[in-house]
């Protein structure tokens, strides 16, 4: 059902590009449901204390699942977008750079964090996230998408952790 509600948006944002849109999966309640519950599932059995998402879309699911497993939820944004101190990094895109930032508090040593994201592509966003996790001390106990475009060979960057894709294409 899940693959029927993504939606594809030709040249977004620029040409040649075909965005995978999850707005339709938000707007269906059985949809939405779905994706919390089999996220839900798959981390029932493991001790989680704390869901880290990226800024924007991995904001839509970690807080739901969080609640669902007992754990925190923790953004990581863009720069100039938390309040109070913040660790950041700075990492490559295909032309130029980007910077995430995520609380110095937010992550304590020993945490067990379950890093989430809407999409893993080139896995640039979320290497970048897990470095920022990782210097805080916490311990990355895997890494969840609802899509992965396993073509963008966004694995090889996250190689070292255990990646989970509800959808592949």
């Amino acid at each position: 059902m899940l693959k029927e509600l993504i939606r594809d948006i030709p040249d977004f944002p620029k040409e040649g590009i075909i965005f995978k849109d999850i707005t339709p999966v938000l707007q269906n309640p059985a949809g939405l449901k779905e994706v919390v519950d089999k996220f839900s599932e798959r981390y029932a059995n493991q001790k989680v204390d704390v869901i880290v998402g990226a800024e924007a879309r991995g904001f839509l699911f970690g807080p739901a699942v969080a609640i669902n497993l007992g754990a925190g939820f923790v953004p990581v944004r863009k720069p100039g977008k938390l309040p109070y101190e913040t660790a950041s990094m700075t990492y490559d895109l295909e032309y130029g750079t980007d910077t995430l930032e995520i609380h110095k508090d937010a992550v304590k040593a020993g945490d067990n964090v379950l890093m989430m994201d809407d999409l893993l592509a080139t896995g640039g966003t979320m290497a970048a996230s897990c470095e920022l996790v990782e210097s805080l001390g916490g311990k990355i106990t895997g890494c969840a998408f609802l899509i992965e475009l396993g073509f963008l060979n966004g694995k090889d960057k996250l190689s070292k952790y255990d990646i989970f894709s509800l959808l592949q294409y």
